[in-house]
């Protein structure tokens, strides 16, 4: 546990020093700010500096070319791809609000273009990465313990990508990343209702529970959701509810849940509160 904090300090103390690394790296690169050096070039010359800098890493370059190749050639044969590969880099610059803004508008403007596709994917990988920190990169963290709305935003997108597209490349995975959702969404379900549990609420603990077994079906959350309806429904008195509950339990999963919850899943700040050794 001392390890794991010595770990997080040192995370925190790395991302104070990020914001100058960009700056240097910038510089490096000569991403000065000033159109000069842009004076004469064409459409394919600004593709193609755009091009190398996504490949470099240096997003915000990026976008500054593929913005300035939008506005100096709105009709050339790189507009349309434009508009898609700048919704990529705002993606990449960790931009979500930008990035969904540019692949709507591209939606909007682009209903027919043969890569329509992926800009209805790109939406659903951005809200699917949405929340995702630097943190989380590094610690053990449980992403069911995050925002539900980002999730549940992605899941349509990617729904919506499979209904209008059934045949794009992108569909297949989609359907894995909706499946993911799908699981952490219930499992999110079973963290609330075990929050209800601990303040004895007990209504609203059986309520959410019987919530997950009805709209989450052959998702790992089912049995852990079983469980709390067994212990709700005892507290409650409601003994028929109860045994019903554990019967379900017992036909279902005799040998326990049949994907084990990890130990070493834990909010960031489950995992330091560990470090320090305080109580709850």
């Amino acid at each position: 546990m001392r390890f794991l904090f010595i770990k997080i300090l040192f995370l925190l103390t790395l991302l104070t020093l990020l914001p100058g690394c960009e700056t240097l790296k910038n510089l490096q690169s000569g991403d000065s700010g000033s159109d000069a050096e842009y004076t004469g070039w064409d459409a394919k010359q600004f593709h193609e500096k755009a091009r190398a800098a996504m490949e470099a890493g240096n997003y915000q370059k990026a976008i500054k070319l593929y913005e300035t190749l939008e506005a100096r050639y709105p009709f050339g044969d790189y507009a349309a791809q434009t508009q898609l590969d700048v919704a990529y880099a705002y993606y990449k610059n960790d931009d979500p609000e930008a990035a969904i803004a540019a692949a709507d508008r591209f939606i909007k403007i682009h209903p027919r273009n043969p890569n329509v596709d992926y800009a209805y994917y790109l939406r659903g990988l951005v809200n699917y990465n949405r929340g995702i920190g630097f943190l989380d990169r590094f610690l053990p963290t449980d992403a069911s313990q995050r925002d539900p709305g980002n999730a549940r935003n992605a899941y349509d997108n990617f729904a919506e990508l499979i209904r209008r597209f059934p045949d794009s490349k992108y569909v297949p995975d989609a359907k894995q990343r909706m499946i993911a959702l799908r699981n952490n969404l219930a499992m999110y379900e079973v963290h609330v209702a075990r929050f209800y549990m601990k303040r004895r609420a007990y209504v609203a603990a059986a309520n959410r529970a019987s919530h997950v077994v009805q709209e989450y079906q052959r998702t790992p959350a089912v049995p852990y959701a079983l469980q709390i309806m067994r212990q709700a429904y005892t507290k409650l008195n409601l003994t028929d509810l109860a045994a019903d509950a554990e019967r379900v339990y017992k036909q279902n999963y005799p040998d326990g849940p049949p994907v084990k919850e990890s130990e070493g899943e834990k909010t960031f700040v489950e995992a330091l509160w560990d470090s320090i050794g305080f109580d709850e």
